[in-house]
């Protein structure tokens, strides 16, 4: 499965201004590409993952260091990872036999400015 972006609505390059879900209602194809991201965050296996990728200090984590915390099977494990790359959470290398996974930062920096109130926005 290639990599989708999920396109930000109502971005005007112009000022950088982040856009935000009360700015403007979603079309169709940014509801759907939204929603494929919010559902790989949907489980709380994948949330524990990607917040243990995130946070590993040096930007990276090995996936034998990730398996151990689970009471899971090293192939459920992967396929919750192999969600998170799909959703274009994280990305991944293979070094030997081992993979080693790093948050795309750009993609929750995109969810963060869409779930943001605009500013000056009533409370």
């Amino acid at each position: 499965m290639s990599k989708q972006e999920f396109v930000v609505l109502g971005q005007d390059g112009a000022d950088g201004c982040c856009p935000t879900l009360l700015a403007a209602p979603l079309e169709e194809d940014q509801a759907e590409a939204l929603a494929k991201v919010f559902k790989a965050l949907g489980d709380p296996v994948r949330l524990r993952l990607l917040s243990m990728i995130a946070s590993r200090a040096g930007g990276e984590v090995c996936v034998c260091d990730l398996t151990p915390a689970f009471d899971l099977s090293q192939p459920t494990i992967s396929h919750h990872l192999k969600l998170l790359k799909q959703a274009g959470l994280i990305d991944s290398e293979r070094r030997g036999t081992w993979v080693y996974y790093r948050l795309l930062p750009e993609t929750t920096d995109r969810m963060a400015a869409v779930l943001t109130r605009p500013a000056g926005a009533a409370r």
